[in-house]
């Protein structure tokens, strides 16, 4: 029989081992670049909805001459009506924040006109409808509310969902002081809403109040323009980052049910003390079991309608992807810290436009030092600069202080 000289061959077991090793061995190496990639790509599109809001921003201001109100709408005057901390269904109880009023400036005229004229959200008529500029912005049947608008939200935040409504990642820049973050130049308290027994010298109390602590390009219930940015628009941030609820218990994202703010006022790393022992020891990142109660709906950028500096407020305090160390609901004076799901920091928007990446390692002065306020002293007294160093310094619009160094 005749046979051929060629030999047909295949590969050997061992040799095809070998190839699927090598290959994923090879893989193995690929991914990690490949997951840089997609961040790095993720962050330039973060970075890129921050200049779209600062565009908003700027042409906002063009238009009327300062920036959108933080901590507006509409509010039910007569005696008898709902405190702040209250939900409504008839007025939006003067906690709309300034991403409301930009709305128009980013692409979202239709979202606007919802929201800017009674809404009927069933469409069988106006048998209840929803008043213009919509309920409290705590409402989930409001359907503006809960929509997620795709500008206010970092890609490289997976949160989205209930328990929370619209989501933002990005909050108004309170200044380095969150004494007064909540009420600003008026509060929600006035005569003829629900409290009879605030003095008739309320009002020009709370001016003083205002005026020594609410240090940030915004001002709740303020009407705000570039000319009140005394450190120039270059020095000062308009808006920071904030990462949102993964319902894990993060130290930056939910707040502490313990203490009062006035410990947090003269100390706001208080809820690092040893002796509280609100850290879970295995996990430093996180609040320990029954730490951190108030998940979902009253967490870190859970509502971008609502003006409360728990959900569209940063202070320039602790630095970024500190601890969000406040009282025990949504509803309290949060202070408000800047943070990310990017490594090694967030981004900020200045208010000339510009938008810069601010490490976590930012020098931010002495994190121990108490707040500045009306009554404050030495270092707290009003009018001093920043204690929380280059960070403060930035977050703060008139203290005369010089950034002497790159960021």
């Amino acid at each position: 029989m005749y046979k051929s000289p060629l030999k047909v061959r295949g590969f050997t077991l061992v040799e095809l081992l070998v190839v699927i090793a090598i290959i994923g061995v090879m893989v193995g190496l690929l991914l990690p670049a490949v997951q840089a990639a997609r961040e790095a790509a993720r962050r330039m599109s973060c970075g890129n909805n921050f200049k779209q809001l600062g565009l908003g921003m700027h042409n906002y201001h063009a238009a009327y001459n300062q920036f959108p109100l933080h901590g507006t709408g509409t509010k039910r005057s007569f005696a008898g009506g709902p405190f702040w901390w209250d939900g409504d269904t008839l007025s939006s109880n003067w906690r709309l924040s300034a991403l409301v009023g930009v709305t128009p400036f980013v692409e979202q005229q239709a979202l606007w006109e919802q929201i800017s004229n009674p809404f009927d959200p069933d469409g069988i008529g106006p048998l209840l409808p929803f008043p213009a500029m919509g309920p409290s912005p705590n409402t989930l049947a409001y359907r503006p509310w809960a929509t997620d608008i795709a500008t206010l939200r970092c890609p490289s935040d997976p949160g989205f969902g209930l328990p929370t409504l619209g989501r933002t990642n990005y909050g108004l820049c309170l200044g380095d002081s969150f004494r007064n973050s909540m009420q600003g130049a008026a509060d929600h308290l006035v005569p003829g809403t629900g409290n009879a027994n605030i003095p008739s010298n309320f009002t020009q109390d709370q001016a003083n109040v205002s005026r020594a602590s609410d240090r940030g390009v915004f001002v709740p219930r303020a009407r705000m323009n570039f000319r009140d940015v005394l450190d120039g628009t270059a020095n000062t941030i308009m808006m920071g980052e904030l990462a949102t609820d993964l319902g894990d218990r993060s130290i930056r994202t939910v707040q502490t049910d313990n203490g009062q703010n006035d410990d947090r006022y003269n100390n706001p790393s208080w809820c690092l003390l040893p002796a509280l022992n609100l850290i879970d020891p295995t996990r430093p990142r996180f609040w320990r079991q029954g730490v951190g109660t108030e998940s979902g709906s009253g967490s870190r950028g859970a509502r971008w309608a609502d003006f409360l500096p728990m959900f569209t407020g940063i202070h320039t305090i602790l630095p970024p992807n500190r601890e969000t160390c406040s009282q025990n609901n949504s509803g309290n004076t949060a202070m408000g810290t800047a943070g990310s799901q990017h490594q090694g920091g967030c981004h900020v928007l200045m208010t000339d436009g510009a938008v810069k990446f601010i490490t976590d390692s930012i020098e931010a002065g002495n994190s121990s030092a108490p707040s500045v306020f009306v009554n404050g002293l030495f270092g707290a007294a009003p009018g001093s600069i920043s204690p929380y160093g280059i960070w403060g310094a930035l977050g703060t619009r008139g203290t005369k202080e010089v950034i002497n160094q790159e960021i």
